[in-house]
């Protein structure tokens, strides 16, 4: 019960934002609506910001990117890694004043060996992007939809913390990207953008325990066409605030209608549906910044889609977390600090990945989790960012049902564990 009313709270109360430039398909809000206080005014620091805000002007082809290493340890387990997180270059082309096409190549955790579970090469996007004017535009391929803060705004220069919000990489994967066609727009009367889109759906047969809904995504990778889905976003720009409501609503067999009957599932554009709910307000005045994020998601056929393929898919999940950030450079902006930052940031975050669980599922405590962090940001110029953190883990027990050829000898499970992060990052 403490716990839903903690979780209802931070969805009414909503919050709050980063410093930086972004990556997202969105029309710059600067560029938009006039009058804007200075706080959400965005820089465009990025080649593909120009694509994005159609400031590329006549035919041309833009090169950018961004990348991030890191350094963790984890101090329960004694072990350190350091890792080359991402290297992503992105290709633009302006073929005229009303197409462009955008694209992403990412190659993670420094490349790909073969037969080992190491690094991974992929399109993070690829799409036409069709203009109607400067307010409403279509784009077709490859995308990332408006679901959340992170998924379109992930530059490592745009989130405080070497890690992403945890929310938004478990109970929203990030970054999630998927094939078909959207509409993006901001109306002309009042500061409000919207967004719809249609996509491929979730594969629920390659869900796996204890990530969430990530497994399933399509990304363009051969992903069936059998099941489809709906994504919506709406987002507010009042005063000093950016308040967002998305959502996701789609199907989760991607089978045949021959083969999901085999396994006695429904089958169909929106069988053993998944819906997805997410509110969050960003704040920022001066150098203090603050956001506020709540996601819930419903499977309300996870019994059937754990009798068919037996991968423990809970009914339901959430998570939320708040954030709050101060540049300590704020009245320095003179003399040798310049644009300099230095950005101090505590962040709290809750989630629970099996927060229901169907009569055939298991309930693994380690999936709920909460997380302290707190660190510092320091960005020379906006386009570099050096970070540091500290994160205090805290879980439920861990269900030894859950393993199902346990080792001889197996460690207990630490229910309290903590972790020193270390990054640089960069965009371009």
């Amino acid at each position: 019960m403490i716990k839903r009313v903690l979780f209802s709270f931070l969805l009414v109360q909503l919050g709050f934002v980063v410093f930086g430039q972004t990556d997202s398909t969105i029309i710059k809000p600067s560029l938009i609506f006039k009058g804007m206080t200075p706080a959400q005014k965005l820089i465009a620091n990025t080649g593909e910001d120009l694509l994005t805000g159609n400031n590329a002007g006549g035919s041309q082809t833009i090169i950018s990117g961004y990348g991030q290493a890191s350094y963790q340890r984890d101090f329960q387990y004694k072990n350190s890694t350091v890792d080359l997180d991402r290297v992503v270059l992105f290709v633009g082309h302006q073929f005229n004043n009303k197409i462009a096409f955008f694209s992403e190549l990412e190659v993670a955790d420094a490349g790909v060996e073969g037969g080992k579970p190491k690094g991974e090469v992929s399109m993070e996007q690829a799409y036409l992007k069709f203009s109607l004017n400067p307010r409403q535009y279509f784009v077709a391929g490859l995308f990332l939809p408006r679901i959340g803060i992170l998924n379109e705004n992930h530059l490592p220069t745009n989130f405080n913390g070497v890690e992403r919000p945890l929310v938004e990489t478990l109970v929203i994967p990030s970054t999630w990207r998927e094939i078909g066609v959207g509409f993006y727009g901001q109306m002309s009367s009042l500061p409000i953008a919207y967004s719809i889109g249609v996509i491929n759906g979730l594969d629920a047969s390659q869900f796996v325990h204890g990530t969430g809904i990530a497994g399933g995504k399509g990304e363009g990778q051969k992903a069936s066409g059998n099941n489809l889905a709906a994504t919506a976003a709406v987002k507010a720009f009042v005063g000093d605030f950016q308040i967002q409501l998305s959502g996701y609503a789609g199907g989760t067999i991607s089978a045949s209608k021959y083969t999901a009957d085999s396994l006695g599932l429904p089958s169909g554009v929106l069988a053993a549906p998944l819906y997805l709910g997410e509110a969050d307000i960003q704040y920022a005045i001066g150098g203090f910044t603050a956001k506020l994020l709540g996601s819930y998601v419903a499977i309300p056929s996870a019994d059937e889609i754990n009798r068919a393929y037996a991968n423990n898919t809970p009914s339901a999940m959430y998570g939320a977390y708040a954030e709050l950030g101060y540049n300590f450079f704020q009245n320095m902006k003179t003399g040798k600090y310049g644009a300099r930052q230095l950005i101090g940031f505590v962040r709290y975050e809750n989630l629970d990945m099996n927060s229901k669980i169907p009569s055939n599922g298991i309930y693994d405590g380690t999936l709920k989790q909460s997380h302290v962090l707190a660190g510092f940001n320091y960005m020379p110029i906006p386009n570099i960012c050096i970070k540091a953190d500290v994160r205090l883990t805290s879980t439920g027990e861990f269900n030894k049902a859950i393993v199902v050829n346990p080792p001889p000898v197996m460690r207990d499970y630490p229910q309290h564990n903590q972790f020193l992060n270390i990054g640089i990052g960069y965009s371009f």
